[in-house]
Formats: structure tokens, sequence, C-alpha cells
């Protein structure tokens, strides 16, 4: 596959739960694509469709999923037979869950996950998926991979289940490793640990990797391409230095401006007013522009469509480009 070529592309994507008060739009409409050695970063809030929408990736939550596409070299994930999907799943394509303590075996030890994963996607005996397991426990910089094949996950620190995790999700060399929240609940010490590891597999063996986080220092040390999402849609999506220099939606710029600085310039955060809405009652038009201080009265009854402002950098507002509209004053 060439690098112009995406590795995976989704199209049109809708996530929905029913629930008793109705449905709940996880995942509304989402477009975007990962060619093949690149990183993209998805960002947003809590509540905001990240994790579900990686979950729907690997067809995880199939009977949610309402329309879309997931063409992964081309082929639609969603019209593959459950068989099908079961060989890709692990295999082709790891994730990384959010959460190691619910993710692993409680009763089996991290060998024989570990094995039991490399047999099911590859035709090897038991000896060669042991091996294949120690060395990759130890390319994650777990100390005596040998000993630690017979440990148990609650023998293990925060830090080591994430890289148990991590060299389950490699053992079978994906073309593709979804990362839920990898380094959430560790101090700052095991993270740099943890995104030094992702880079160097990431440089190894040339895999695309999908980041959800709502950390964007992490995004800023790890991602070529950042996708925001807001209230189950992509708000904007741009190369990674872009968007920090220069974000193109407000919602961007509500991050931005609420993450604190490294050279301590500012003893004070600016928040972003207001909450998420919620996902049964929706506004109308754009569903940032309750919060929004640039939002004029076309956001409230029209939803922006997700368009180019400049060369590979894309935003779902009706006053992008921002800076451009905001100096010369934009209509109300």
């Amino acid at each position: 596959m060439t690098p112009d070529v995406p590795l995976i592309e989704v199209r049109g994507l809708r996530v929905g739960f029913h629930t008793s008060g109705g449905t709940v739009a996880a995942v509304d409409d989402v477009d975007f694509s990962v060619r093949t050695g690149e990183t993209l970063a998805i960002v947003g809030e809590s509540g905001s469709g990240k994790s579900v929408m990686s979950l729907s990736l690997l067809r995880l939550v199939p009977s949610a999923i309402t329309s879309g596409e997931i063409l992964f070299h081309g082929e639609d994930l969603l019209a593959k037979p459950a068989h099908a999907m079961r060989d890709i799943r692990g295999g082709r394509i790891g994730m990384i869950f959010q959460e190691p303590n619910t993710s692993l075996n409680p009763v089996q030890t991290i060998g024989d996950q570990i094995v039991e994963a490399i047999q099911l996607h590859e035709a090897v005996g038991k000896a060669a998926a042991r091996a294949r397991a120690v060395e990759v426990l130890e390319l994650t910089g777990i100390p005596s991979p040998k000993a630690r094949m017979r440990s148990y996950p609650h023998e293990l620190s925060g830090g080591m289940r994430q890289r148990a995790m991590i060299a389950m999700a490699l053992a079978c060399r994906p073309e593709l490793l979804i990362a839920d929240e990898p380094t959430t609940a560790l101090d700052v010490t095991v993270q740099a640990q943890i995104l030094d590891l992702m880079r160097e597999l990431k440089a190894n063996s040339g895999a695309a990797i999908i980041l959800i986080t709502h950390d964007l220092g992490v995004v800023a040390e790890m991602a070529d391409r950042v996708a925001v999402m807001y209230a189950g849609r992509i708000v904007e999506i741009a190369p990674v230095t872009d968007l920090f220099d220069g974000p193109e939606h407000p919602y961007t710029i509500g991050l931005l401006s609420s993450m604190p600085s490294i050279d301590g310039d500012s003893d004070t955060l600016t928040p972003i007013e207001g909450s998420m809405p919620d996902p049964l009652a929706l506004p109308a038009g754009c569903r940032f522009q309750p919060r929004c201080p640039f939002a004029i009265k076309r956001c409230a009854v029209e939803a922006p469509p997700l368009e180019t402002v400049r060369p590979g950098h894309l935003s779902a507002c009706w006053r992008a480009p921002l800076l451009e509209t905001l100096t010369r004053g934009g209509q109300q």
C-alpha cells in the first residue's frame, strides 16, 4: 500500500444506543482516514464519542452501528462475517484498551493471555508462541520477562499492566494499533516511558496508530494529525502543528486555552463555559453554539459541514477561517 492510500478510511459512521429516553447518537456521521505509518490523535472531552468510535472500528459494538463504512485496505469491515472479523481483531488490528484492570483476565497469567492471542491468529506451536510472548514483553521494557510470564495481573503495578496490554496488542505485529487513553491514571514518569515505547514500536514496525486521548500534551508529542470530536461529531481535523498554531474551531480554541502553560506565564486557566449537551436533547444547528463565544444567528439553526479551510485543515464552523473572520468582523 502506498503512503498516499489510506490504510483505514471511515465514511459516514453512525453509532446509536437505544435507551428508555430515546436514541443516543454517540457517533454521528464521522469521516476520517489514517495512512500507513501515521499517528492520528482523536481528542475531546469525556462523552464526546471517542471511545465508542474506537470500539466501533473493531465492531465491538456491532448492534449499535447504524450506518457507514469502515474500509480497511479498501474492504468494508462492516460487511465482513463474524469469523473474518475475529481474524482481523487482535491480529491485523491491535487495540490497547483504556483500563488494563478490566481488560486483562484476572485468573490467567500474563504469559498465557499473550500466548493465547498469538495462537488464535497464527499457526504456531506453543513453544514458539511463548518465545514470541517473552520477546514482546521484553520489547515493552518489562524487567525479567520470562518471570513475568508467570505473573497474574494483580501482581503487577499499573504501569506494568499497561505494558502487558501493549505487548498483547503488538504480539501479532498489527498493521494498525488503536490506543484508547493508553496513559490514563499512570504517573508522569510511566506515561513518558509508555509514549517512548509506542514511538519506538511504530518506528520499528511501520504500524499506523489511532491514539484516543484527552491529553493535549500527549497529542503534541505523539501525533502527525489530530481530529477533534464534540458531541459525537468531528469538528476539526488538521496536521498537529497547524492545529496548535492556528486552530479553526472555537471548541479547539477552548481546549487549547484550558491547557496549562509549561512556561508558567499564567497562574490561571481559561475554562470552556458550560458543559457537554444532553445526548438526548442535542441543540439545533452547531452542537457547540450554546457554549461558543463566537456564535452567530446561523449557528443556532444550521449545522456547519466539515470543510477545508486551508490545505489539509478542515473545520466545521460557519466563521472559519476564524482569525480572518474575527479580524474583519463577521456578520451576525
